[in-house]
């Protein structure tokens, strides 16, 4: 039975090397898959979904306010999809994660759907929380802090290092913008002087 899956982390956790190996998994297999990443995310060349220890893949794009249930049913007519793996799920509106879950439903096709939990503020991307509430199974993807315990934050830093409160939710960047952290280092991190004075 066809499920959604939405596999969340923090920055650098290794998302897209999961995506690309379990898409390279199914195509081994003789099944066919359907790579889908946001258009906005051009970093690797547009229409890429890249890892960071530097397996690639081309992939179809999406934008905002394409409708995917439509996108899906099309390139289902054109022939089998076992699976379709969507990368950068945090930039999905609710109605896109909605989308998802018709195809899934109503095509019997599985998605797997890879992306942020939170952004640099702490708080949920539209997309991710549409799939936490939407999604059949969840799986996180953990990463590190750089004191050793699970990092479930991220900041974001400006051109001259220091982290930043305020801005814009969508901020395209790689290792030399984010840092992910434990939720007691992000708060040490972006001013919350009670973290520092638990150590």
């Amino acid at each position: 039975m066809a499920k959604l899956y939405f596999n969340y982390s923090t920055m650098n956790a290794g998302k897209s090397t999961l995506l690309l190996q379990a898409s390279h998994n199914y195509r081994e297999r003789g099944m066919a898959t359907y790579l889908i990443t946001a258009r906005l995310d051009n970093r690797a060349g547009q229409g890429r979904i890249a890892s960071r220890i530097g397996i690639t893949e081309p992939a179809d794009t999406f934008e905002p306010g394409e409708d995917l249930f439509a996108k899906i049913h099309a390139r289902l007519a054109a022939g089998p999809v076992h699976c379709i793996f969507l990368d950068e799920a945090q930039f999905l509106s609710r109605d896109q994660v909605w989308q998802l879950a018709r195809a899934v439903d109503d095509l019997g096709v599985p998605v797997m759907a890879y992306g942020l939990r939170v952004d640099f503020r702490g708080e949920l991307f539209p997309g991710s929380a549409a799939l936490l509430a939407l999604a059949d199974e969840m799986r996180e993807v953990r990463t590190i802090c750089h004191c050793g315990k699970k990092a479930t934050m991220v900041v974001r830093k400006g051109a001259d290092g220091a982290v930043l409160k305020d801005g814009a939710q969508v901020q395209i960047g790689g290792n030399e913008t984010y840092l992910s952290l434990c939720r007691r280092h992000w708060r040490e991190a972006v001013g919350d002087h009670a973290a520092a004075e638990e150590r």
